[in-house]
């Protein structure tokens, strides 16, 4: 969100508010955003700075209200199988067993990467077995809660740290090198780190979770966003109806 506020305030910070056009607006986006779902979390920044204008008198109306809604694709969704994650936990559990923490907690949460390995000891409540995020990718806050599997992962982490008192929870900020050799052992293709997030959503959906569950876990800013999954609920259906 800072990054994006940086370049509004850079390219309309010295032009009075009430100055401003939809199409100005739009004009901009279309140079400057290459997917529509950039160009649609641009637009939505647009409209909180507009909002708070009028709010405390600095502007009268709000021109990214009439500011078209991009058309946003399903995407590329690559979730881990089964199978693959359990060639892949052997190879991490070989070459890397230090790591495997790490692993479990990405698939376990369905945290962005910033999100997970930017962690403080702060935000995790173990007695509450909840992770408390307190400012995401669309500047919002939400709560996780652990599994057994996620649980003990921090625990985990928690124990190794002891003796070092360290406010971090990670203790890299890039898991890409090593998860990347990973891959290559496990003959794992087109599956990036990023992709355990499709895995978590992934694996709701077919358990049968509603869409809403689904986008209040994962911090999704909107239903659509969750509504990718939605097709592989489609097996939870039809196993319902077939218990009939």
């Amino acid at each position: 969100v800072e990054s994006r506020l940086k370049k509004i305030v850079s390219a309309f910070g010295d032009r009075p508010a009430d100055q401003i056009r939809p199409a100005d607006i739009d004009e901009w986006m279309a140079k400057n955003t290459k997917t529509a779902a950039t160009a649609n979390r641009y637009r939505a920044l647009f409209s909180l700075i507009f909002r708070e204008a009028i709010r405390n008198g600095r502007a009268e109306r709000n021109p990214a209200r009439l500011v078209r809604i991009r058309l946003e694709g399903n995407g590329r969704i690559r979730y881990l199988t089964d199978a693959e994650e359990r060639v892949l936990g052997q190879v991490i559990a070989e070459r890397y067993p230090h790591r495997m923490p790490d692993f479990l907690i990405a698939l376990g949460t369905g945290m962005r990467l910033s999100e997970q390995f930017h962690l403080t000891w702060d935000q995790i409540d173990f007695v509450r077995r909840e992770i408390n995020l307190d400012q995401t990718k669309n500047g919002s806050s939400r709560t996780i809660p652990m599994n057994r599997t996620v649980y003990k992962s921090f625990l985990e982490l928690k124990k190794k740290q002891q003796s070092i008192k360290e406010d971090s929870v990670f203790d890299t900020k890039n898991p890409r090198m090593w998860f990347h050799s990973a891959l290559r052992e496990a003959e794992i293709k087109r599956y990036r780190w990023h992709d355990h997030r499709h895995t978590f959503c992934s694996r709701l959906a077919m358990k049968g979770e509603n869409l809403k569950v689904i986008q209040e876990l994962a911090g999704h800013k909107t239903i659509q966003m969750s509504a990718r999954y939605a097709h592989l609920g489609q097996t939870a259906l039809r196993a319902a109806v077939d218990r009939l």
